[in-house]
């Protein structure tokens, strides 16, 4: 009697003669059956966690399985990208990212993982503003003011959350592009250095938390510093290729899993990434944190982080950085 099988056993012998574990077609028409865990490189609360929370909160409702985040803070997102990179590449296994920890990053310091090679590059949500500003109470009410100041005066001081963020090496282009000088204050965050200039004990300050004092009416946008293009939501506030500068795209928040990921399996999480993210829900809690949408699928980020991490390569190597061991 011939004995029928489940189909999730179709070509067994061909898949240990290939030397893999499972039925891709079977695989993917079975996924998901278990739960999912979103490691979240950063801390509980913070804007990216929360976005983090609504993606996976969508994805439980659209795949019909546990979809968990479990956080792992630490070194701007590094921490969490080696975690995952060490995961099966079975589709239970995901991380929300900074993309510094792929594009800059790895020229800054040794890492447990080769950001080219160990990853399934999914989805991009949104990105930081990067902002320039100036105190209220400033004479310098715009970017044109702001260069011809800083010309004739060489050496204003601006504080930013540290050394080598997104916002310091867009800045450190501009600064290069316009035969600017400054002295950099770097910090431990965005509280430490939105203060500094709180207390008028710098010029300027860089990073992207700024955004809220500049809503507060406490701080004088200059300048989206680390722009590709115009933002819709400040439409009026000029970018560093409108001074002939070039640009440095914003860090974007990126959502990935390990390397070897089956197409079929990293498609359906790309889709059903992209159909939460659109939602009008999704939608407000980038705005609550300032967070612009901007998506991109799987296809443009295997052409976006390459070419990113060799332009940050370039650059960094340009200004004399050497990577730590």
């Amino acid at each position: 009697m011939t004995r029928a099988y489940p189909k999730i056993f179709c070509l067994a012998g061909l898949s240990l003669a290939l030397g893999v574990s499972f039925c891709p077609s079977a695989f993917s028409q079975t996924y998901p059956d278990k739960p999912i865990t979103i490691y979240c490189g950063y801390a509980p609360g913070a804007s990216t966690d929360v976005s983090a929370r609504a993606i996976a909160s969508g994805a439980e409702k659209l795949l019909g399985v546990p979809v968990v985040v479990d956080n792992k803070p630490g070194g701007s997102t590094t921490v969490c990208a080696g975690i995952v990179a060490s995961k099966k590449p079975d589709g239970y296994s995901l991380g929300v990212l900074s993309e510094g920890a792929l594009t800059v990053s790895p020229h800054l310091q040794k890492l447990a993982y080769d950001p080219l090679k160990d990853f399934t590059y999914l989805s991009y949500y949104a990105y930081y503003l990067g902002v320039v500003v100036v105190h209220k109470d400033s004479p310098i009410k715009n970017i044109q003011e702001f260069i011809a100041h800083a010309k004739a005066n060489p050496g204003l001081s601006y504080s930013s959350t540290g050394m080598y963020t997104r916002q310091h090496l867009a800045l450190e282009r501009f600064i290069e592009c316009k035969g600017l000088t400054f002295k950099h204050i770097p910090t431990k965050g965005a509280s430490e250095a939105s203060n500094i200039l709180l207390g008028k004990h710098c010029d300027f300050s860089i990073g992207s938390s700024q955004i809220t004092f500049v809503k507060q009416g406490v701080f004088r946008l200059l300048m989206l510093v680390t722009a590709e293009k115009r933002n819709p939501l400040y439409p009026d506030t000029p970018i560093p290729k409108d001074f002939g500068c070039p640009d440095v795209p914003p860090a974007g928040l990126i959502v990935v899993g390990p390397k070897g990921m089956p197409p079929a399996i990293s498609k359906k999480l790309g889709e059903v990434i992209r159909k939460v993210t659109e939602e009008p829900s999704f939608q407000k809690v980038l705005a609550s944190f300032d967070l612009p949408y901007d998506y991109k699928d799987q296809a443009e980020l295997e052409k976006k982080i390459p070419s990113d991490y060799a332009m940050f390569r370039d650059f960094l190597k340009k200004m004399g950085v050497k990577k730590s061991d």
